[in-house]
């Protein structure tokens, strides 16, 4: 008896659910559920934001400009020096010795060349003599007092004396040129001495250290980098190094103010202005320019120099920088989710052809009305628009002009108004809407009442 009472309970309950559910069934409106906005002005700013780098606007590589061995290293990663600030020393011996000797060589050249030019002086005071006896010789054989062999024998002297004057002078100048080379060298030798005490160009920060004390630093080659000793960078001006896509990069122009965050300070926003906008793309490191074109998508680097210093950051910190490319005052302007496309027809005056308008109220369940036939000079377009609602809840796709993009909002140039009400949800209803459809207003719920 009392399992008989349970089950007739139960009965009861499924009945009465399965009646309340098909009353709700019935009474729900067949027609989409969507939101509306009122249309206004508003101020907007179209962003283009892009993430990358800081680094210093200076930044100097210490290289050796001799090889030796570190013998004395004067500073560590995270230093801070100043110009003309002694960084570190390179063993001088070797070097040290080539000036020595290239002293010496030049010294020897020099006591050389002295006495070659002796010499050619020695050589000159022979010539004077041999010209004088070929004279008086000239003169006895004009008075028949000497013989024809003494006076051939003194113009022979004369020329012998001319030639050993000759040789002896292209000696002295070819002496002089080697004292030239010589002492180059000499220069060389102690230009390359000098450079063995590196000193820093720039005030700054030690920002890497790649050598330690004792180790051996190498000169580059046409083919092979020397040995980067090491870095400093001036942080008294940074910039940001950032990249972007190439579809916003028409709408960056030089000067345009932007705001950079910094991950490493995330509580702090900094303003700055872009300086530099690259004209080629981005090479990736180790990939050619084919498979940048096939795999890789193609950013430009900005540079975005910050207008004020900021004493906690470090080379490399992770960035983002929101750059305004444009501004707009009191315009009117539409809620992105409210803008859809749709393919119109068009005659050939540009003006937009509706069908039809169907008596009965179209569903969104209901299938899609047949594909309108296109008459002579009709063309069908997609466009972008927005649904606005209209006497009795119908929506009304209304083709607009749309400006620049802000945050939430388009800019509209054309097509709305001031106080129109548009669909702007949900997503799906958006999609699926057509022209003329029926819909229900979401109505926002009145605020509760505090007691």
């Amino acid at each position: 008896m009392k399992r008989r009472t349970v089950l007739i309970g139960l009965a009861a309950v499924v009945i009465a659910g399965a009646a309340g559910g098909g009353a709700y069934y019935f009474r729900r409106s067949p027609f989409p559920t969507v939101t509306v906005e009122k249309i206004r002005t508003r101020d907007l700013e179209a962003i283009v934001s892009a993430s990358g780098k800081i680094q210093p606007k200076r930044l100097v590589n210490i290289s050796a400009d001799t090889s030796g061995r570190v013998v004395n290293l004067a500073v560590n990663e995270g230093d801070r020096v100043s110009k003309g600030q002694f960084l570190l020393q390179i063993d001088p011996k070797s070097l040290r010795t080539r000036v020595d000797s290239g002293a010496a060589s030049l010294e020897a050249a020099e006591s050389s060349l002295d006495q070659q030019r002796q010499a050619v002086e020695t050589s000159r005071v022979q010539l004077d003599q041999a010209r004088k006896t070929l004279a008086r010789q000239q003169d006895l054989w004009n008075q028949q007092l000497t013989t024809r062999e003494s006076l051939e024998k003194a113009d022979s002297d004369v020329k012998a004396a001319e030639s050993t004057l000759h040789e002896r002078e292209k000696q002295v100048n070819a002496q002089a040129a080697r004292i030239g080379q010589e002492r180059a060298t000499l220069e060389s030798a102690r230009y390359d001495l000098s450079k063995v005490r590196l000193e820093s160009p720039i005030d700054g920060i030690v920002t890497r250290r790649n050598i330690q004390e004792g180790e051996t630093a190498v000169i580059g080659t046409m083919n092979n980098a020397g040995t980067v000793l090491l870095t400093l960078a001036d942080m008294s001006v940074i910039q940001a190094e950032v990249e972007v896509d190439e579809t916003n990069i028409p709408n960056v122009t030089i000067g345009q103010q932007a705001k950079i965050t910094i991950d490493a300070l995330p509580d702090r926003t900094f303003k700055g202005h872009v300086s530099e906008i690259g004209n080629s793309p981005i090479q990736p490191v180790g990939t050619t320019a084919a498979a940048t074109q096939t795999t890789q998508a193609t950013n430009f680097k900005v540079v975005v120099m910050l207008d004020e210093e900021i004493p906690d950051v470090r080379p490399g910190f992770t960035c983002t920088a929101d750059i305004t490319t444009a501004t707009r005052q009191a315009v009117t302007a539409v809620p992105i989710p409210a803008v859809a496309v749709r393919e119109l027809v068009y005659d050939a005056n540009g003006s937009i052809v509706k069908p039809p308008r169907e008596t009965k109220k179209r569903k969104p369940t209901d299938p899609p009305p047949p594909v309108q036939e296109l008459e002579p000079g009709q063309t069908r377009k997609e466009v972008e628009g927005v649904f606005v609602r209209r006497s009795s809840d119908l929506a009304e796709f209304i083709p607009i002009k749309l400006g620049i993009s802000g945050d939430k909002y388009f800019e509209v140039l054309g097509g709305l108004s001031a106080g129109d009400e548009v669909v702007t949800g949900p997503y799906n209803s958006v999609r699926t809407l057509a022209d003329g459809d029926q819909v229900k207003i979401d109505e926002p719920k009145p605020a509760a009442r505090a007691n």
